[in-house]
């Protein structure tokens, strides 16, 4: 698993995340959730690029520990970017603002 987190100045748009993508010669979709939407323990067969365009999602990956022993959870704020490794599983909580993310299989 690998996370970019947002560096620039301004905030990102998605027209601006769905371009950096078709560059990298991926075809990124969009899709939203409201406040406090779960998704349950899945994985992928693929390489998933994600990225939180608006809002706020927290991904656990169960089974898998962080430096002080607890469940890896990663917080994606916009223009966070996750890159998850096929067959990584995982969950997915939205934030108290809901959230719109773009992202695309590898």
């Amino acid at each position: 698993m690998q996370v970019i987190r947002w560096q620039e100045q301004e905030p990102p748009n998605e027209l601006t995340l769905r371009r950096r993508m078709q560059q990298e010669g991926l075809s990124p979709y969009s899709w939203s959730n409201g406040p406090g939407f779960t998704y349950a323990v899945h994985s992928h067969d693929y390489e998933k690029v994600l990225y939180c365009v608006q809002g706020s999602i927290r991904f656990v990956l169960p089974g898998q520990r962080d430096g002080q022993g607890r469940e890896l959870a990663v917080d994606l704020a916009p223009g966070d970017c996750l890159i998850l490794p096929p067959g990584t599983r995982h969950s997915a909580f939205v934030g108290p603002q809901g959230v719109t993310c773009i992202e695309a299989p590898r």
